[in-house]
């Protein structure tokens, strides 16, 4: 397989008043090149701290104690993220550069101070050389792909002045101007109503086709992971317990923890009948235990025990 990351006995800790909390604990998976590649998991599973690794956006009191990332981009030497210094070039390279992020909430990644035009050209000029007019032009190109109309007086408004949606589209544009590696998006779509999630999530599928791209989607939706996703990382409490395509995880999960995530999908029980939920399909000692990952028969690697 062609992967674009490839993430090996990833481990990060938290210095916390009561001691240390390691977030992330051998964490390994690849990224295969021009696929997207769905991490989902309860809140609190790692799932975001693997993305701001990949991103090398760590701040203390948390650390990166183990591991490595290895990112092959096309066209350039491959290099090893986590043991970049903190001036080598290649890093500010990759803020925006060679990967791009897509966070939750909009209004995180945008200026309220600046027009939406002057943000998305400004990420253009920090990673390439050229004439702010064609930054411009390249920018209302971009907003148009997105889906924007009125591109030109769109590009003199301020943040505040756009829905939700729209401004999610903004963030998207800025994230994809300078034609990034990988792209990962950090649940973009759980703070929009259902409507405008499935625009966001059709958006990011076609462009995904459109510019053959890696994408990572961090979410806990499994229904969005049924319809963009081609390869699935099962975590919890910061380990990897299930890695495998969209159709294995889903269709005949093999971890007790993934069938648990399946089974707590909300929907139409009889009446008197209590919904499902993790805890009462998964045993504490199916998910506690930590077992490496092992590769089955059909491909995917499971934590399960030997004769599990």
């Amino acid at each position: 397989m062609d992967a674009v990351l490839s993430i090996r006995d990833l481990a990060v800790e938290f210095k916390t008043d009561t001691g240390v909390t390691r977030a992330l604990v051998d964490v390994g998976f690849e990224v295969p090149r021009g696929q997207v590649t769905a991490i989902v998991g309860e809140s609190g599973s790692g799932k975001s701290v693997t993305a701001n690794c990949i991103m090398r956006l760590i701040q203390p009191p948390g650390r990166i104690v183990g591991g490595t990332i290895d990112f092959v981009p096309q066209g350039a030497p491959p290099f090893e993220i986590v043991s970049l210094a903190k001036r080598d070039p290649r890093l500010l390279e990759l803020h925006g550069g060679l990967i791009s992020m897509v966070f939750q909430e909009p209004m995180t990644a945008l200026s309220p101070v600046y027009t939406v035009g002057n943000q998305v050209a400004e990420a253009i000029l920090c990673h390439r050389d050229v004439s702010r007019r064609q930054a411009w032009r390249e920018s209302a190109e971009m907003f148009e792909r997105v889906g924007l109309d009125d591109i030109e007086r769109r590009m003199h408004m301020y943040p505040f002045e756009f829905s939700g949606g729209m401004r999610q589209r903004v963030v998207i544009a800025m994230a994809l101007v300078c034609h990034p590696e990988v792209l990962i998006c950090d649940e973009p779509t759980t703070a929009l109503d259902v409507t405008i999630q499935a625009e966001i999530l059709t958006l990011i599928k076609d462009l995904q086709r459109e510019l053959g791209n890696s994408v990572i989607f961090i979410t806990h939706d499994l229904g969005v992971v049924a319809q963009i996703a081609d390869q699935v990382v099962v975590m919890y409490q910061g380990r990897v317990l299930e890695i495998g395509t969209v159709r294995q995880v889903l269709k005949d999960p093999a971890h007790p923890y993934t069938r648990g995530l399946l089974a707590a999908i909300p929907g139409l029980a009889p009446k008197g009948q209590p919904l499902a939920t993790i805890a009462s399909v998964v045993r504490d000692a199916d998910i506690e235990t930590p077992h490496p990952l092992r590769r089955l028969a059909d491909g995917r690697r499971v934590s399960l025990p030997a004769d599990g």
